[in-house]
């Protein structure tokens, strides 16, 4: 049985001028297969999310493309009116098709658009966080982010936006976007194997600025390492737990947000976060990605 811990690991962080969750909770796998239409059980879907709030988790991420427009609905229907402490951080640059793929939406008139119906399905006046979706499906791809995230600061300067972020970017692409409004976070793939952006995270966190990474473990295809294997059966615990015990060590502007659409599975996930790294524990879990 999961004993969830006292506190949730790795205390909080400042979002520009929002306080939330180091460990949050990624509402992605709330939709159905594919993230495309509704979750097979509502009601478990909806348990998961008031479990998060009972937990004391105050960052939630989500998009209307998830469905799409399945977890917007689900949030709100599960914990609207919100409380006070909670903060939804949503994505726009990118829609769905008839396939499941993710085409991408970044025209101006897009991102607008994408405001508004995140704005409607949620029951908000202004979004907390918005992330600017770059890149594909395959990961971030080059190329001048102005014109989208122009929009997205004019959309802030309206008072729908309090903070932005981009996610799925280049390096390159952070620092135009820093030229042009001020960002709080990004989000991008990040983990034991893919280190990629371990220049970037370190960067960022001497600019204030927080760093989520998304696929954790891997995303669909997950991370196969007998490293990481090896640790965890040393510790008694899942690979998941080590691999967000691990994030959790690796900067102080990290901040977590697994998915799950079970309420063991989500208790499981922050009891797991907060599981103790030994020196020798993360010598060797280092190696990994190297």
């Amino acid at each position: 049985m999961t004993t969830f811990p006292a506190s949730l690991p790795g205390g909080t962080w400042a979002l520009g001028d929002l306080t939330v969750t180091r460990f949050g909770y990624g509402a992605m796998q709330l939709a159905g297969p594919g993230v495309m239409g509704p979750p097979a059980d509502r009601d478990s879907a909806l348990a998961v999310l008031r479990e998060v709030a009972d937990l004391g988790i105050t960052h939630i991420d989500t998009s209307d493309a998830y469905g799409p427009r399945v977890t917007n609905q689900l949030i709100r229907e599960a914990l609207h009116p919100y409380p006070e402490a909670l903060h939804i951080v949503t994505k726009v640059g990118a829609t769905r098709d008839e396939q499941g793929g993710w085409p991408p939406a970044r025209r101006p008139e897009d991102v607008r658009r994408a405001v508004h119906d995140n704005l409607e399905a949620l029951g908000l006046e202004v979004l907390d966080l918005v992330n600017l979706r770059l890149g594909d499906a395959s990961g971030p791809r080059p190329g001048s982010l102005a014109e989208p995230y122009e929009a997205l600061a004019g959309l802030q300067r309206q008072g729908l936006i309090r903070h932005l972020g981009v996610s799925n970017a280049t390096p390159e692409q952070v620092a135009e976007a820093r030229t042009i409004a001020p960002i709080v976070c990004v989000q991008n793939m990040y983990n034991l194997a893919h280190r990629h952006d371990d220049e970037l995270i370190d960067e960022l966190a001497r600019e204030g600025i927080a760093y989520v990474p998304f696929f954790p473990l891997g995303g669909f295809s997950p991370l196969q390492s007998s490293a990481l294997s090896a640790v965890a059966a040393r510790l008694e615990a899942t690979p998941m737990s080590v691999a967000l015990a691990w994030l959790l060590r690796r900067s102080p502007n990290i901040l977590l947000i697994p998915g799950t659409s079970s309420v063991a599975h989500l208790r499981e996930n922050a009891a797991g976060a907060g599981l103790p790294l030994s020196g020798e524990d993360l010598a060797e879990l280092d190696k990994i990605g190297r």
